[in-house]
């Protein structure tokens, strides 16, 4: 079979496929719960002094109020100070109930006062609301051993959002998964916050999390990726009418290992 014919019959099995599964897999579970990501940027020299109100404090009280708490992580090169994290909520009225009763909490107020009596210790917060995908596995908190893991942020090409969920539920995933990452979650963003805010983000950005043994093996797993044949062919064939991905910037990864307290590591 020559090459040509063969790259015709991929494209267009590739084009059956991504309509086949436009339709999620009614036996997966359905993850409806809301999702937040928070970006905290620690004040100069409180970054550990933000770990400790959390570790003693913060996850105790947001389970108390209903929240989940999913994971917190730091990035391994961390010149701005970040604390991310993942909270999930059962729905948007459980999301605004719990936040009102964990800012009111006389236990939330105490220790908060008592952590900033040499100053605040967040500088900057940053919020966004996630959706999980049809594709993404069930998240479930695990404490499954040293692992590094990966934030990647994509912004599709305009209109193109729809086809780059296509490809990671048909093709990327799993080979993902064939080169030894681990796929935690995927999300979109909520087009509102619980709120009704409306967020940026919703009509072109992929959120994701993969877990890896090691910054060094998420780098040569995905230098192998990169050179697969089925991970080229698929790539060919869901461009065939420009990238997928704004360039150069529409893919950002952030390797994060998890803190010591986090549930997910």
């Amino acid at each position: 079979m020559s090459l040509g014919i063969w790259s015709l019959e991929f494209i267009a099995a590739f084009a059956v496929a991504s309509v086949a599964a436009a339709e999620p897999d009614a036996e997966k579970p359905k993850d409806d719960r809301v999702y937040e990501m928070r970006t905290y940027y620690a004040a100069e020299g409180k970054l550990d002094a933000l770990h400790a109100r959390f570790r003693d404090h913060t996850v105790k009280l947001f389970e108390k109020h209903g929240m989940t708490n999913v994971g917190y992580w730091t990035p391994l090169d961390n010149k701005e100070n970040k604390l991310i994290y993942v909270l999930a909520y059962e729905s948007n009225e459980a999301c605004e109930k719990a936040w009102k009763e964990f800012l009111a909490d006389p236990e939330w107020k105490k220790a908060a006062a008592a952590s900033e009596t040499n100053g605040r210790l967040v500088a900057k917060v940053e919020s966004v609301f996630l959706k999980s995908t049809d594709y993404s596995p069930v998240l479930e908190p695990a404490a499954v051993g040293d692992r590094v893991f990966e934030l990647r942020v994509y912004t599709a090409t305009k209109g193109n959002l729809d086809n780059l969920h296509a490809r990671f539920r048909n093709h990327t995933t799993k080979l993902f998964a064939k080169h030894g990452m681990t796929n935690v979650a995927y999300f979109s963003v909520a087009k509102n916050a619980p709120n009704g805010k409306s967020q940026a983000g919703a009509d072109d950005t992929l959120v994701y999390f993969l877990a890896h043994k090691s910054e060094e093996a998420g780098r040569a797993s995905f230098a192998a990726f990169r050179q697969d044949p089925d991970w080229i062919a698929a790539k060919t064939a869901s461009e065939k009418n420009g990238s997928l991905t704004t360039l150069p910037d529409g893919v950002k990864s952030t390797y994060l290992k998890p803190t010591d307290y986090s549930p997910t590591r």
